[in-house]
């Protein structure tokens, strides 16, 4: 099992191989045996197969084509729908309609997504996140038909690979890792963090191919740009908030 999160590569391209039903079932299980706060499983998984619905994803997930690709996209939701309307029938009002649950359920959910990911690559199968859930959470939830207090937060496709990347960088665990207490960073351990990747020939590529400066101009100034972080930021918000999960009273 530590091989195979060591090993961990977001694959993007798939074969036509359909996934056996009892493998889907085997890491959905495995899904549903993260942790989860107070033993709650505040979380739904959405299973998509059926070519018309991710169809209409892929629009959703701007047009990647792992999305058609993929055999199965998995939704994994913040849900306290099912939670709060098994309180009521048990004769009990339940107070969960605010950002702290919103906050739960959505860590619940991406406890499940990671547990998932790991068992489907414990089985040969690829995974990749898309990080496109959040930014277009309103009109999934349209097509999933997502009632109150569910939202989605992430999605994974999930199937056999049909290419073989090379293991993503990573910063050196110094970079994230701090004992006792949060050690800030002065202006020289940054640089030093952060050369290994500033060096690579794919960093350089990238920075030739962006016109800036350097990789953090890359990600500052084309991927993720403040217009569209404030954009979505408040298309998000607007979305919780719709999903009554914003009650201050």
């Amino acid at each position: 099992m530590i091989q195979t999160i060591l090993n961990h590569r977001s694959i993007r391209k798939y074969s036509k191989k359909k996934l056996d039903k009892q493998i889907l079932d085997e890491i959905l299980k495995a899904g549903t045996r993260a942790s989860t706060t107070g033993n709650m499983q505040i979380y739904s998984i959405i299973v998509t197969q059926e070519e018309e619905l991710k169809n209409r994803l892929w629009e959703l997930h701007f047009k990647q084509d792992m999305v058609k690709q993929a055999p199965v996209v998995l939704t994994f939701c913040a849900d306290m729908n099912r939670f709060n309307k098994w309180c009521e029938l048990s004769n009990t009002k339940p107070a969960y309609d605010n950002f702290l649950w919103f906050y739960n359920a959505s860590i619940d959910a991406l406890l499940a997504a990671q547990n998932v990911a790991i068992a489907a690559e414990s089985h040969g199968l690829g995974i990749c996140y898309l990080g496109t859930t959040t930014y277009m959470a309103d009109k999934i939830a349209g097509i999933l038909d997502l009632p109150k207090h569910v939202v989605p937060v992430t999605t994974l496709v999930v199937g056999y690979p049909d290419e073989s990347p090379e293991l993503t960088d990573r910063l050196p665990i110094e970079a994230v890792v701090h004992y006792e207490k949060y050690q800030d960073y002065d202006n020289e351990t940054i640089k030093q963090l952060y050369k290994e990747k500033e060096e690579l020939p794919l960093t350089k590529e990238l920075i030739k191919q962006n016109n800036t400066e350097n990789l953090a101009q890359v990600f500052t100034e084309k991927r993720y740009v403040k217009k569209d972080n404030l954009f979505f930021s408040k298309s998000f918000l607007e979305f919780i908030k719709k999903q009554n999960f914003m009650n201050n009273d």
